[in-house]
């Protein structure tokens, strides 16, 4: 096995002593035991990071050879975060141990402070060359640790600021300045869920050569087995009944959302991708910066989760399928956060003044019924569950929802944790505390996911938003483009469960309201300002209340695969997304009367379709 090194520049202090130093970024570790590998904040700290998510029990070591460029004692720097820092200000329990060669070097981390910070975790003498290190985790409850940083300078400690930790970890990791050039595509999708697969294949389908960026190891977004979020919404609905045939090569057989791994079906998804000539997977790079061209996106830079490696995409067009609209952001595309007022676009099911609110992200979970009784660890790290408000149920899916009066993108480790913080402490709870709790002594937490199913942030504003009015009263766009099913379907705080958290609530209510199966128009599906950008998911062209219908999978597949045949359009003409549709819209609508998907195939996707009313009747 190739090990992974890095290796250092020594800096001379003086003529008879040089410093040697060394950092290990923990996520490029060898053997990752059951360490997790989390990337979902990169973003925010330019890093993946280790963690340690056993559910309460201590996961297997994870370890790596690194090379000490000469022998001596060495000041060990670890960084890490006590995660229950926010609603608890003792010790923390995320505690792990630094080994080095099999002895343990350090005492315990990750149980303090209230910030991502770099602990002191002791000296180590090891010899010139090889060495092994290994993090030892303690608990199973989410230590984590994003890096190592060995030094033979007491005085020498890597920065702490952001921006300057970011330069140091290139420098440090041999990064490149430059990226390495991945090579030019008519599509450049970013994110892998059901409408970046479904744009990647329409578009490929139709004689592009399209690149396909996801963060993760495997396709399909919140209806992957990490997620596990099933599928929603109506195919062969609408103006254009062959879109969503996609759908049927690949979408799970089964439903429900928080059941066992084998229901998303993750290899089917990959097959479906990977049978396309045309499309190169760049699995584990997530999208972290553009470059531009006045008011074109010139490439997109993506950086590996595990090595740091940095790998640049040049485009004709590039699709935001990352549902944070992460590349329209970063390339300065016009955009929406939170719920707008009653008065900006007349909906009455918006709230009378705008505020940041957004819908939550899930943490979903599950137990496993056991033989013989089961034990959990005690879990209190402030929020405190009792006879009264303590949850009891054996498992927790959409409703457990996080973060509705947070930011879900600079907030989103904050959220997520919560998530983490309500399962274990009620779980913890009803194992313990709880009175006559027989039926849950043989119960054991089986699987809490820790890569949250997000529902909004960013929507990407294109040059048309899409609003209540338009689905309710059934307005016709000539730009009508993939239908939207599934009722406007808006959740907020369970107000029984204000009323027992207040300010900390972990559980949602849904306001629906139906109408009849509505195109989405095109002019959504691509930005106002950002000229070779499509959207699509739910970062695209909506107010907050339109979001609540058109973010269900089904739907957001399908418009991917209507941004598939406009990027078909747009490499035959060389044109921009709105020129297609100024210009080319009745050979859109050619396209969208075909679909992308093979034919004759039986609707295996008529599970959790949604509440929209009959079709219309037609108008003469």
């Amino acid at each position: 096995m190739k090990k992974i090194i890095f290796l250092v520049s020594i800096l001379f202090l003086c003529n008879t002593f040089s410093a040697h130093n060394l950092f290990v970024e923990t996520e490029s570790f060898e053997n990752k035991g059951g360490w997790v590998v989390d990337q979902q904040f990169m973003d925010l700290m330019g890093s993946s990071y280790l963690m340690a998510h056993g559910l309460g029990r201590p996961v297997e070591d994870a370890s790596t050879t690194v090379y000490f460029p000469e022998g001596g004692t060495y000041n060990i720097y670890v960084r890490t975060f006590n995660w229950t820092s926010p609603w608890f200000g003792g010790e923390g329990p995320g505690k792990f141990q630094l080994k080095v060669n099999g002895k343990k070097v350090s005492g315990d981390l990750g149980t303090r402070g209230d910030a991502w910070m770099w602990q002191s975790a002791g000296k180590v003498s090891v010899k010139k060359g090889n060495a092994n290190i290994a993090l030892h985790d303690l608990t199973g409850f989410n230590g984590r640790c994003d890096a190592i940083y060995f030094a033979t300078d007491e005085n020498d400690t890597p920065p702490s600021d952001v921006a300057e930790l970011e330069a140091f970890r290139k420098k440090m990791t041999n990064i490149p300045d430059m990226p390495e050039n991945a090579g030019t595509y008519d599509l450049v999708v970013v994110g892998g869920g059901i409408a970046g697969m479904c744009a990647a294949v329409s578009a490929s389908r139709l004689g592009c050569k399209v690149a396909l960026i996801n963060d993760r190891p495997v396709l399909g977004g919140n209806n992957s087995s990490e997620i596990r979020v099933h599928l929603g919404g109506r195919i062969e609905s609408g103006p254009y009944k062959e879109l969503g045939n996609l759908i049927k090569e690949f979408g799970p057989e089964r439903f429900g959302n928080a059941k066992p791994a084998e229901y998303y079906e993750d290899d089917k998804k990959m097959k479906f991708v990977s049978a396309e000539k045309n499309i190169e997977v760049f699995l584990n790079y997530r999208a972290m910066n553009v470059t531009m061209d006045g008011r074109k996106i010139k490439s997109v830079v993506a950086k590996h989760i595990e090595n740091g490696k940095e790998i640049e995409f040049r485009g004709l067009n590039f699709a935001d399928c990352t549902g944070d609209g992460t590349i329209g952001y970063l390339a300065g595309a016009d955009f929406l956060m939170g719920r707008e007022s009653r008065s900006d676009y007349g909906e009455d099911m918006a709230p009378e003044t705008a505020d940041k609110m957004t819908m939550g992200s899930s943490v979903q979970w599950y137990s496993a019924q056991e033989k013989n009784k089961v034990t959990f660890p005690k879990f209190k790290y402030g929020l405190e569950f009792t006879e009264d408000n303590c949850e009891k149920v054996k498992m927790g899916e959409w409703q457990w929802e996080t973060g509705m009066n947070f930011d879900q993108i600079k907030d989103f480790e904050r959220v997520r944790d919560y998530g983490l913080l309500v399962v274990f402490s009620n779980w913890s709870f009803l194992k313990n505390e709880k009175k006559n709790n027989q039926e849950y002594n043989n119960l054991r937490l089986d699987w809490v996911a820790y890569i949250a199913g997000k529902r909004e942030s960013r929507r990407l504003l294109g040059d048309y938003i899409l609003k209540q009015d338009d689905l309710t009263k059934n307005v016709f766009h000539e730009d009508a483009s993939a239908a939207t099913t599934w009722t406007i379907d808006l959740h907020f705080p369970d107000p029984e469960n204000s009323k027992k958290f207040p300010g900390r609530e972990f559980k949602s209510e849904a306001r629906h309201r139906a109408f009849y199966p509505y195109g989405i128009p095109y002019r959504c599906l691509y930005s106002r300002n950002v000229d070779n950008l499509f959207m699509a998911g739910r970062n695209i062209s909506v107010t907050h209340v339109a979001l609540g219908t058109v973010r269900v999978m089904r739907t957001t597949g399908m418009m991917g695969e209507v941004v598939g045949m406009a990027a078909s359009l747009g490499k035959k003409y060389n044109a921009t997304p709105r020129e297609v549709y100024r210009s080319h819209l009745p050979e859109l609508r050619k396209l969208m009367e075909e679909g992308a998907g093979k034919k004759g195939l039986p609707n295996n996707q008529l599970y959790n379709e949604g509440g929209a009313l009959s079709e219309p009747p037609v108008v003469r």
